[in-house]
């Protein structure tokens, strides 16, 4: 089993603001593949789904944010898995443009609460991430724009496809395939209008 673990804070006030494209994350893949998530266990939001051959435990912690690794590390613990290898963690990321993605194996928590807190918690910076840029937005709990919800939209698509890949290909063919220069060209010149 997979646990793929979206990060974000509860409440409609937040529902669709950057910080919180990790939940969107998780709402789209649930989407897709026709589950919801909404059973409360280990302090998250749970769905159970299949993607290509493995079982799949989607989370949305409910710990807000700073405490989001109180949840991550119980959810492993009741499951019995392994973060290195079972374990998918989807986050906003300041560093990146606005629509781009970036599959990582390992690595700190670049200052962002929520790895940080599950950094802390699992004792390890070893597993896997995708990070979803938001760059130049700064205001992270403001409501996107009606023109920023179109990328957004983009993006969550990518995210969906990376799990997919991720977990059908494994993490090498998907950081080949999403982690391209290009994107970042190709967002770079909507920021600036």
């Amino acid at each position: 089993m997979k646990l793929i673990v979206g990060l974000g804070n509860p409440g409609p006030e937040y529902e669709l603001t950057p910080h919180n494209l990790g939940f969107l994350a998780i709402d789209r893949i649930a989407s897709d593949r026709g589950v919801e998530v909404r059973n409360r266990q280990c302090q998250a939001l749970t769905g159970r789904t299949q993607i290509g051959d493995e079982p799949v435990l989607l989370a949305k912690p409910e710990t807000f944010m700073n405490l989001s690794g109180l949840s991550v590390r119980q959810l492993l613990d009741e499951y019995q898995l392994r973060p290195e290898s079972e374990l998918i963690v989807i986050y906003d990321e300041l560093d990146l443009p606005m629509g781009t993605i970036r599959i990582r194996q390992r690595g700190s928590s670049a200052g962002h609460n929520g790895m940080e807190s599950i950094i802390g918690a699992l004792g390890t910076q070893a597993f896997l991430r995708i990070r979803l840029g938001i760059a130049p937005e700064k205001k992270i709990l403001k409501p996107f724009s009606k023109r920023q919800l179109k990328v957004v939209d983009g993006v969550l698509e990518l995210a969906a496809e990376a799990v997919k890949v991720i977990l059908t290909e494994g993490p090498a063919a998907a950081m080949n395939r999403f982690n391209r220069k290009k994107d970042d060209e190709e967002a770079e010149p909507d920021e600036k209008n």
